[in-house]
C-alpha cells in the first residue's frame, strides 16, 4: 500500500519544540481512504503489526491539532494540548476494532477529548479550586451561560441559577472564581508590557468544550462498567479468557496466539469472540 510506505518516512517534530512546523508536518500527511484505513487496522488488530498502528496514528495527527484549537479559550499551551490529545489518539488506535464498521476518527474523538479534558482539569488553576464534581460541572456550565464579560445582575443571576438548578448564592460564588485572572503558560514575546494580561481564557468562551458532560457521565460510566463485569462473569471460562486476552489485558494476544493455546483455528477463536460479545451486548441492553 503506497500511502502506508510514504507515512513511514514522515516523523513530525514534537509540538513543544516547533508548533508551526509540527502542524505543517501533520497536515502534510495524506488522509487515509476507508480501504487503506481498514487494511492497516486489520493488520494491527489481527496481526499486532505495530508499524500499521504507527501509520494510523500519523495519518490522524491533523485531527488532534484541529481539536486542540477548539480549546484555545482556556489559555493553555496548544503544544501541550496536542501532546495530550496524541496520547488519547494512541489509546484509541490500540482499542479500535475494524469489525465495528465505523471510521477511526469517529471512535478516536472521544479518547482525544477525554485526555484534553483531564489536562485542562489538572492544570487550569481556577478549575482546581472547584474540587467536587458538582462544582466543576457548575463552573463549566456557568462559563457557557454567561452572555457578556461583566458581572451578572440580579435578574441574570436568578435566571442562570434556575437554569442550572442551583441557588443564586452559589452562582455568585462561582462567578467570583471565574473573574480571577489565570496567567497563560505562553508569554507573548513581542509584548512590551510585562504586566499585561496574556491569557485569552480571561475573555473568551470555549463553545466547543464538553467537559461538563464528561463530568456528568463519570457515575454513568462506573455503573456501565459494573454491568460489563457482571456480563463477562456469566460467560464460560474459555470465552472469558478470550475476551480478557483480546481486550482487557495490557499485553493483548492475537487470534493466532489463542488458536495455538486452545488447539483450534484462528477463525474459530474469532467466532467464539463474536459470540461472547453478542451475549454481553444482550446482557447490557437488558440491564
Amino acid at each position: 500500500m503506497e500511502t502506508g510506505k510514504n507515512l513511514q518516512l514522515i516523523n513530525p517534530a514534537t509540538p513543544g519544540r516547533d508548533l508551526a512546523g509540527y502542524v505543517a508536518s501533520a497536515n502534510s500527511i495524506a488522509v487515509l481512504t476507508p480501504e487503506q484505513e481498514k487494511e492497516l487496522a486489520n493488520q494491527y488488530y489481527y496481526e499486532n503489526n505495530v508499524d500499521a498502528a504507527r501509520q494510523l496514528v500519523l495519518a490522524h495527527l491533523r485531527f488532534v491539532v484541529h481539536m486542540a484549537k477548539s480549546y484555545s479559550g482556556y489559555g493553555l499551551s496548544q503544544a501541550d494540548l496536542i501532546q495530550e490529545g496524541n496520547v488519547g489518539l494512541m489509546k484509541a488506535v490500540k482499542r479500535f476494532n475494524p469489525e465495528v464498521g465505523v471510521r477511526l476518527v469517529s471512535f478516536a474523538v472521544h479518547w482525544i477529548k477525554a485526555e484534553m479534558h483531564e489536562y485542562i482539569l489538572r492544570n487550569w488553576r481556577i478549575v482546581k479550586i472547584a474540587t467536587t464534581k458538582a462544582q466543576r460541572k457548575l463552573f463549566f456550565n456557568l462559563r457557557s451561560s454567561k452572555k457578556q464579560l461583566g458581572w451578572l445582575n440580579n435578574e441574570e443571576t436568578k435566571a442562570v441559577a434556575e437554569d442550572l438548578g442551583v441557588d443564586a448564592k452559589v452562582v455568585r460564588q462561582m462567578e467570583g472564581r471565574m473573574s480571577a485572572y489565570d496567567m497563560s503558560f505562553d508569554v507573548e514575546v513581542d509584548s512590551e508590557d510585562d504586566t499585561a494580561h496574556k491569557a485569552p481564557s480571561y475573555c473568551l468562551e470555549d463553545k466547543g468544550s464538553d467537559i461538563a458532560t464528561k463530568v456528568e457521565n463519570d457515575e454513568w460510566e462506573e455503573t456501565t462498567n459494573n454491568h460489563l463485569r457482571l456480563a463477562i462473569s456469566e460467560l464460560d471460562d474459555r470465552s472469558q479468557d478470550i475476551l480478557k486476552s483480546r481486550w482487557l489485558s495490557d499485553d493483548k494476544l492475537t487470534l493466532h496466539d489463542l488458536a495455538e493455546k486452545y488447539g483450534v483455528s484462528a477463525e474459530r477463536i474469532r467466532q467464539l469472540e463474536k459470540a461472547a460479545m453478542g451475549k454481553i451486548k444482550v446482557h447490557m441492553q437488558a440491564s
